[in-house]
């Protein structure tokens, strides 16, 4: 799958562009029909620790999945966004094989 990777204001590390694209890339086993992802990471302007933002934006054919986290790391965020993905496409893969 083609992961883009969009920082906000700052350049990302190769080793957090190599962590998105291992743990987006299995998001294939459970909906195979994955045409392109988006990952967006920003730092928000708090002084809370929880400020770094991960939002990934999915494509599939005739729909599309966002979901934004905010967590103390840019991995964590990833993480849980990646988890929450998961049980969007597995709902989106049930719901299309009911349909045929």
């Amino acid at each position: 799958m083609k992961v883009n990777v969009h920082a906000v204001n700052f350049t990302v590390d190769s080793k957090l562009v190599g962590y998105v694209q291992g743990r987006l890339d299995k998001l294939e086993k459970y909906y195979d029909r994955v045409v392109c992802s988006d990952v967006f990471f920003k730092v928000g302007n708090t002084t809370d620790k929880e400020n770094k933002i991960a939002e990934i934006k999915i494509s599939v054919p005739g729909d599309e999945f966002v979901v934004k986290k905010q967590c103390k790391s840019f991995e964590e965020a990833v993480e849980l966004a990646a988890d929450s993905m998961e049980r969007m496409l597995v709902k989106r893969k049930h719901k299309v094989r009911a349909r045929s």
